[in-house]
């Protein structure tokens, strides 16, 4: 029998429930909703969890697909899996935990004793930790974004090589890899010997399905390749970034994009100008190396010195 909160799984045996992980502004109980799928063979653990971030829906897209697909019975191994960790951002549909203001993706591992937001890290890092991998889904906010999976351990770090692999394996085409803050999962797991990435499912208002669909085909490549399913997995080369060059607006207006998501650029090819709402151009933004057109904003208004985009560099093939 494995069990995570309220679920609890036999052999073979699929079950959901809920994790309590404190209380709300009532008293009522906060409890985030889980799953165990317990396989009738033995073999590694997988964690998953999802909407960190509150407004980052992708990942739950994702969560909702794949279990349906998953059969205990030809299943090896254990999955855990969180559906909804920020529980109060999630409900009004903001990023971070309005309790106390905190990016729950910069509270790990957590403090049981701590604050809304360090103690739903407490509980999930808890859970998370049981496992041998751990695949923790993200999306870019409401920004554009391309899908990639994120390594952030560092290049230094013993696991690196195994969070490398699991990204590759995971597959979206692109890598971030490049030491994270401090307090992300994928920072704090690896010290506890846990290869862990977060994939990075694009970026959306509400969620997409194209990027919803790279990360059901990510997690069963994981599941196939680490041996939890039966079949092959044989991951396919990757693009990595090692940096990011991040630009803001010179001045403010409205942000005409010259390069495209995904895009290849050089130095000194145009980014984005910058135009008066009558359509004169007030400034251009040129890139300052080779890379990788990876993330914008949505919205075509800026504020002088206002995020507009980033470009991933120091590319090269894994």
């Amino acid at each position: 029998m494995v069990s995570l909160g309220t679920a609890s799984a036999s052999p073979g045996e699929v079950d959901t429930g809920r994790l309590e992980v404190g209380e709300t502004r009532d008293g009522s109980p906060v409890r985030l909703p889980v799953a165990v799928v317990n396989g009738a063979d033995d073999g590694r653990t997988l964690y998953m969890q999802a909407a960190s971030d509150g407004d980052e829906l992708n990942g739950v897209g994702v969560i909702q697909r794949v279990v349906p697909q998953l059969d205990p019975r030809e299943l090896a191994g254990t999955i855990l899996i969180v559906g909804v960790v920020n529980y109060h951002a999630f409900q009004v549909a903001e990023h971070r935990n309005p309790i106390d203001d905190t990016k729950m993706n910069r509270a790990y591992p957590g403090d049981a004793r701590g604050t809304s937001s360090e103690r739903i890290a407490a509980a999930t890092f808890e859970a998370a930790t049981r496992a041998d991998l751990i695949l923790d889904l993200h999306q870019g906010s409401t920004s554009r974004m391309i899908e990639e999976a994120r390594v952030r351990c560092g290049t230094r770090h013993r696991l690196h090589d195994d969070c490398l692999e699991l990204a590759r394996v995971f597959g979206c085409g692109h890598i971030l890899d490049q030491k994270g803050p401090d307090g992300q999962l994928a920072r704090a797991a690896p010290d506890e010997g846990i290869p862990t990435i977060d994939p990075e499912l694009g970026g959306a208002v509400g969620w997409d399905e194209h990027s919803i669909q790279r990360g059901v085909e990510g997690v069963f490549n994981v599941l196939r390749y680490y041996g939890f399913l039966a079949g092959d997995h044989s991951p396919e080369p990757q693009t990595r970034a090692t940096g990011f060059d991040q630009f803001g607006a010179p001045a403010g207006g409205l942000v005409d994009f010259r390069t495209d998501l995904g895009e290849r650029v050089e130095r000194g090819d145009t980014l984005y100008a910058v135009t008066d709402v009558f359509g004169a151009e007030k400034a251009e933004v040129t890139a300052d190396s080779p890379g990788i057109f990876w993330r914008c904003r949505r919205l075509p208004q800026v504020a002088t010195g206002e995020y507009v985009c980033s470009v991933g560099t120091d590319v090269t093939s894994v």
